[in-house]
């Protein structure tokens, strides 16, 4: 999983309340188990007609927002069913943070362990964003995850609040694989020593 440092990058505002992991990935996607591809179908029902062919008024589907890394969302984003494939969508179009007022838990949680960085902020604060995000590739929204800051296009700065736990583990680009061989030396030290003791086993 890469680190997660700092960002600065052109917002795709996206002010509906509710998005679930439906919208974010449809339900037709999820039999694969493979974290890359899912980009293409990122909001399917939303960016794609019922002929496969953009819509054009879909945000993403707009020159200034086709290479957003970052979303600015309404209330409540990734509610619905607990599909980890909705982040891995998200990643996988280069979506690495997404700023709204409230999030579903398990997606929450489910963003850490892909290297993405849900934002919480207050209503009034990612109202700003949304304005910053609406003026397109004219205004550009910066991250920085080790201050646990985020600044507006004309330089308004917002502090977040942020687990400890899950700051380390993506500033150090660890999910849980990388956190188990963190601890690889001391794994190997209890199975040779179990080894010794149950030579049976």
């Amino acid at each position: 999983m890469d680190k997660f440092t700092t960002l600065s990058s052109v917002a795709a505002p996206m002010p509906l309340v509710n998005i679930d992991t439906d919208m974010i990935i449809p339900k037709q996607f999820l039999k694969t188990i493979q974290r890359s591809g899912l980009g293409k179908n990122l909001f399917d029902e939303m960016r794609y007609d019922n002929d496969g062919n953009e819509i054009p008024d879909f945000v993403l589907n707009q020159p200034a927002y086709r290479k957003a890394q970052i979303l600015v969302a309404g209330d409540n984003f990734g509610c619905g069913s607990s599909r980890e494939h909705a982040p891995w969508a998200l990643a996988d179009f280069g979506i690495k943070a997404v700023i709204s007022t409230s999030f579903a838990d398990i997606f929450y949680n489910n963003c850490f362990k892909n290297g993405m960085l849900p934002i919480v902020l207050p209503p009034e604060q990612v109202a700003i964003l949304m304005e910053d995000a609406r003026k397109g590739e004219n205004a550009r929204i910066s991250i920085d995850l080790e201050a646990q800051t985020v600044t507006s296009a004309d330089g308004q700065e917002f502090t977040f609040e942020l687990d400890p736990f899950k700051k380390h583990c993506l500033l150090n680009g660890l999910d849980d694989i990388g956190l188990t061989l963190e601890k690889v030396t001391a794994i190997d030290s209890f199975e040779a020593q179990a080894a010794q003791a149950r030579p049976w086993v």
